[in-house]
């Protein structure tokens, strides 16, 4: 069985189009069915569509039988914390502000396929109806007490960048840095409902890159629209990667195991291979991570996009508790440059391809195979269907920048002129 609303995190779409207020009751109503009921937490993001399809979650949790626990604007790792069995979250994550969707949390955790599977088959479900609504007017302040209580630490003296994409973290983020010590300054910090992740945030560094160079800040960090993910850059304006974060913490922390996806540099293999550290490597998507990471019993892993998890006392990543740690792992010691700069990165070049189907065609499968074949290991080709949006992602890594972009350029027009 396949699925057919479900992506690589959760149902997510373009509001009005491909997500309506009755495919979320719809999904609600079936996650609520599935889970056995009871009090669900519901948070969401800061997109205007936000409230209506808060609205339409809270019905299908009642017609359910459910209480629909309404936390309003929470960041997505508060709502996976704070849930007692089941939690949704309303945000389509780093996507553009005419993007929605749910996300589903049972236990802390994230669904694998099959329990995913298990909920469409409940979408055309009727409930027994007599649930009920109520608010969690205290949500935000439990999260940020437990993030502070659990990963904060002094950050006297460190001038950091926070963007907060105008996003869920806007009345957050900044102070939780500030309370532990920071000076900060705040930049997307002002949602309007329409200005989410909108040259803002980790999907777009440009306004912190500027703001550390300018302020002369010794770093800055990037959140996603509802807080899960979180890019940096150093004290020079440079971008600093998930495969970095995750090279600086895993080193600092001192882990013997680390999970990371098929995106992952080949570098940060080379860098975990020079320190003993073993790496499991899973298909993209942060839930693959946490399912290897629950399996092999590690703590920390994480994807090159910025989804860095730490489990020692969180269920889940979290973008402002990774914010957290880097700075902890650096101030005081060293810079964010010096810190990320153990670990040497192979070229990569990433190009995103619209196209009609998901299914790659022979010709294309064929030209890879053979291209990572002559290779060998000095690098890599890699073509995979978005599970977000209607594009193929293509990531080529190679010794040299200039060979990276001309065989991706190649590849790319291949798939355009076969599925575009």
């Amino acid at each position: 069985m396949s699925r057919r609303y479900f992506g690589t995190d959760g149902v997510r779409g373009v509001v009005g189009a491909d997500l309506t207020p009755d495919l979320v009751e719809r999904a609600a109503r079936a996650a609520t069915l599935w889970s056995g009921g009871g009090r669900v937490l519901v948070g969401r993001d800061t997109r205007a569509s936000g409230h209506e399809l808060e609205e339409a979650v809270a019905r299908g949790i009642v017609s359910a039988g459910g209480t629909a626990v309404l936390g309003g604007v929470l960041p997505t790792p508060a709502v996976a914390l704070l849930a007692e069995h089941l939690g949704v979250v309303v945000s389509a994550s780093h996507n553009p502000p005419e993007y929605n969707g749910v996300k589903l949390f049972l236990d802390g955790g994230k669904l694998v396929d099959e329990q995913e599977e298990e909920i469409e088959a409940l979408f055309d479900a009727s409930g027994p109806g007599g649930g009920s609504i109520e608010r969690a007017e205290d949500a935000r302040e439990r999260y940020v007490a437990h993030v502070v209580d659990a990963f904060g630490t002094d950050l006297f003296g460190l001038r950091i960048g926070v963007d907060c994409a105008n996003g869920a973290f806007s009345d957050i983020a900044p102070a939780v840095f500030e309370r532990c010590g920071a000076e900060v300054h705040a930049i997307g910090v002002t949602p309007d409902g329409s200005n989410i992740n909108d040259h803002v945030g980790a999907t777009d560094l440009g306004a912190l890159r500027g703001l550390v160079v300018t302020a002369g800040l010794d770093l800055g960090v990037a959140f996603d629209g509802d807080g899960d993910r979180m890019l940096a850059v150093d004290e020079h304006g440079e971008p600093v990667d998930g495969d970095q974060i995750i090279a600086v913490l895993a080193l600092d922390l001192g882990v013997d195991i680390v999970a990371v996806t098929v995106m992952t540099n080949l570098g940060f293999h080379a860098l975990m291979a020079e320190h003993g550290v073993k790496v499991v490597t899973t298909p993209v998507g942060d839930r693959h991570v946490l399912e290897v990471l629950a399996r092999e019993g590690g703590r920390l892993g994480g994807e090159q996009s910025g989804h860095v998890i730490w489990l020692d006392g969180h269920v889940t990543g979290d973008g402002l508790v990774a914010g957290l740690l880097l700075c902890g792992a650096i101030r005081g010691r060293r810079t964010l440059s010096e810190a990320a700069g153990v670990l040497f990165r192979y070229p990569q070049v990433l190009r995103s391809v619209r196209v009609r189907t998901r299914e790659l065609p022979a010709e294309v499968a064929s030209m890879v195979e053979s291209v990572n074949a002559e290779l060998g290991e000095r690098g890599r080709v890699l073509v995979r269907p978005s599970g977000t949006e209607p594009v193929f992602r293509i990531l080529v890594e190679a010794e040299n920048a200039e060979d990276a972009e001309k065989l991706c350029a190649s590849i790319a027009a291949l798939v355009e002129r076969e599925l575009g």
